[in-house]
């Protein structure tokens, strides 16, 4: 039997795990529908995820659909937890994109398909909610094709639109979209010139290009009624492409999820791309290769995970005994590199722990919830006892506090939302320390030299001394340190894209007394390169010069054209840049800047100023230097290599000598 890994995608609220539950009910894995709204869905299982109504995690289902077994991956609309749809990307044969016939193409829309058409996922549409009043047809063909891709073939028509009802009828489907698809297909076209096309050749090329991810068929109906969903499963059977890979093959999966068991023991979700992988198999895991023994396999059938002994290429299997395993390690042979499509957070927060809460627990249970979210980041403040949190907004913020609450017991505040800063560096600084000179306390010789790099291009060090020099040990304390580091810049924040060469290098060899042993205090060693490493690069840092850069986002305003007036200003206040207008009838549209602490008041205010009518989109676009307010500093979580004095008196083990 064919395997296909289907993910459901959609703006919240657009219907997907309603969607979800009527084709589990359709397959025949589940006797009644579960709701949405009385919490009862069957991959809406976490307890806040039935409270708010919203899907938080990502769940895994399967069921039976002729000839293929449908692993159907359920997952967040609100992009507050778009790092949730993020991992699922990278597994999924096919997808199945949900509109609102209400509502239309919406911001997080557009934001998933751009990624879908860019990562090449072959992708059909659902349009939902045809039952609703409102609900439209041709107006949203129309949305979808101006918003999201002009490459679509609309498979059928509706009746009844906005009652109860509607239907969805199939048909003529290719036909209609003969234009489209010959755009793709010359063996296509020139049947078409020669009048001699045939239902089979356009079928044929609607199979393969929907695999290609060149075209999206559009399908209408209502998980609430079932209507048009028996056509939808049609197509996710004949149009998607199966799972492929070699059960033969060398081993090699992909985890996208981990969460932990009521005992705390670690469970990792894999996608199995080739080989066999069987209980007791020892394999190797993420970047170092580590073997690690598999003690537990589950495999996904009839709507739930059952216990196996094997799991082959293709599957996607719940995994036990694999120790820290992380999202995004390969299991065996490594594909692709586990590759970030969305922007990672841009907003940062201070947990606030309540009068009863243990510290060590906090500090505990918030590991636990990053481990399992790779772009939410902690930053532990020894001094302070503090602990900061990355996170993509306010909504994420209100779970991660009612998670705390409802799974560990632990009552929590949160200081006010601030954006995430990097540094970059602003021109060439170089500063070197030498053994036994100007008060230097390490054994070590080091110079560094740090040059500023183009956006984006991440950190580099470099050598400008032989590799001989002295023991690689040594070179590599001084590249790990310098990278750790720049975490802390002269502000407090990241630095990146930045170029740093080590300019000196130098080191006392091991020294021994005679019927003695190894003298530490007349021999370098890895502490002296990692202790005296801060104290030069900063110094670099400091002759070289940063610039604090904040967050920005592009951001997408349709509102009412006669509301402009009242928009401008706001806008002005909230330090966004329009920087393109247009009209389109009476609706206009402003697209520009904004910097990414703003866009939560935006999105709140938006409504009142437009009749709420109006629509944001925002997405991360770049960074751009702070133009506006004193330049925010970020408290230290290092040993300050800033300040000389406190450096070394937290640092070294031989002060003044």
């Amino acid at each position: 039997m064919h395997m296909l890994n289907l993910g459901i995608l959609a703006h919240v609220d657009a219907g997907k795990t309603s969607l979800t539950e009527r084709l589990l009910h359709s397959a025949g894995v589940i006797d009644e529908i579960g709701s949405v709204d009385d919490g009862s869905t069957r991959t809406d299982t976490l307890a806040l995820e039935r409270q708010r109504g919203i899907t938080i995690k990502s769940a895994v289902v399967s069921f039976p659909l002729d000839g293929v077994t449908v692993n159907l991956i359920d997952t967040p609309g609100h992009p507050d937890f778009i790092a949730e749809v993020e991992r699922v990307l990278g597994v999924l044969d096919g997808v199945v994109l949900v509109i609102s016939a209400v509502e239309g193409v919406q911001a997080q829309t557009r934001v998933l398909m751009r990624t879908l058409r860019r990562l090449r996922i072959p992708t059909l549409l659902f349009v939902n909610k045809i039952d609703r009043r409102g609900a439209g047809h041709e107006e949203v063909l129309r949305g979808i094709s101006a918003r999201l891709t002009p490459a679509i073939v609309p498979m059928g028509t509706t009746t009844g639109l906005g009652t109860r009802a509607a239907r969805f009828v199939p048909g003529p489907g290719p036909a209609a979209a003969l234009d489209v698809l010959a755009d793709h297909d010359d063996t296509l076209l020139s049947a078409y010139v020669e009048d001699t096309v045939t239902d089979a050749l356009l079928h044929r090329a609607l199979v393969a290009q929907t695999r290609e991810a060149l075209v999206h068929p559009v399908y209408f109906g209502s998980a609430a009624t079932g209507a048009g969903v028996d056509a939808l499963l049609t197509g996710i059977e004949t149009l998607l492409p199966p799972a492929d890979g070699d059960a033969d093959g060398p081993v090699s999966a992909t985890v996208f999820k981990v969460e932990r068991g009521p005992a705390g023991e670690k469970a990792a979700y894999a996608r199995m791309f080739s080989g066999t992988l069987r209980t007791r198999d020892r394999i190797p895991c993420g970047t170092d290769g580590t073997e690690r023994r598999v003690t537990g396999i589950s495999v996904f059938a009839h709507g739930t995970d059952t216990p196996a002994d094997a799991v082959v290429a293709g599957q996607i299997a719940r995994l036990t005994g694999l120790g820290d395993i992380r999202i995004g390690d390969a299991l065996g042979a490594p594909r692709k590199g586990y590759e970030q499509v969305f922007a990672p957070p841009t907003l940062e927060t201070v947990v606030v722990p309540g009068p009863e809460v243990n510290r060590g627990a906090l500090h505990l249970a918030l590991t636990r919830l990053a481990e399992q979210d790779p772009l939410i980041g902690l930053r532990h403040d020894e001094r302070r006892q503090e602990t900061s949190v990355s996170l993509y907004g306010e909504v994420q913020k209100e779970v991660l506090q009612a998670t705390l609450a409802d799974e560990y017991g632990l009552d929590v505040t949160f200081r006010e939302t601030t954006p995430l800063c990097v540094e970059r560096v602003v021109g060439t600084g170089q500063a070197a320390e030498f053994i036994k000179k100007d008060e230097n306390p390490f054994l070590a010789t080091v110079g560094l030299r740090v040059d500023p790099a183009p956006a984006g291009a991440g950190v580099a060090f470099r050598l400008e001394v032989e590799l001989g020099a002295m023991p690689y040990a040594f070179f590599k304390a001084v590249e790990d340190t310098v990278r750790e580091t720049l975490d802390q810049g002269l502000h407090g924040w990241r630095v990146t894209d930045c170029v740093v060469t080590m300019t000196h290098s130098g080191y006392w060899p091991r020294q021994s007394h005679a019927h003695q042993g190894f003298d530490k205090s007349m021999s370098s060693t890895g502490a002296d390169f990692r202790g005296l490493t801060p104290l030069v690069l900063v110094e670099a840092l400091r002759r070289a010069g940063t610039r604090v850069h904040e967050p920005m986002h592009r951001f997408r305003v349709e509102a009412p054209a006669d509301t402009l007036g009242a928009l401008l200003p706001v806008l002005a206040g909230l330090a966004a840049v329009p920087e393109t207008t247009r009209n389109r009838q009476d609706v206009c549209v402003l697209e520009g800047t904004v910097p990414a602490a703003r866009v939560h008041a935006l999105g709140q205010r938006l409504p009142g100023l437009t009749r709420g009518e109006g629509e944001l989109e925002s997405a991360f676009a770049h960074y751009a230097p702070v133009a506006h307010g004193t330049v925010p500093e970020r408290p230290r979580t290092d040993h300050n290599p800033l300040n000389r004095k406190e450096y070394l008196l937290n640092v070294t083990r031989r002060v003044g000598g």
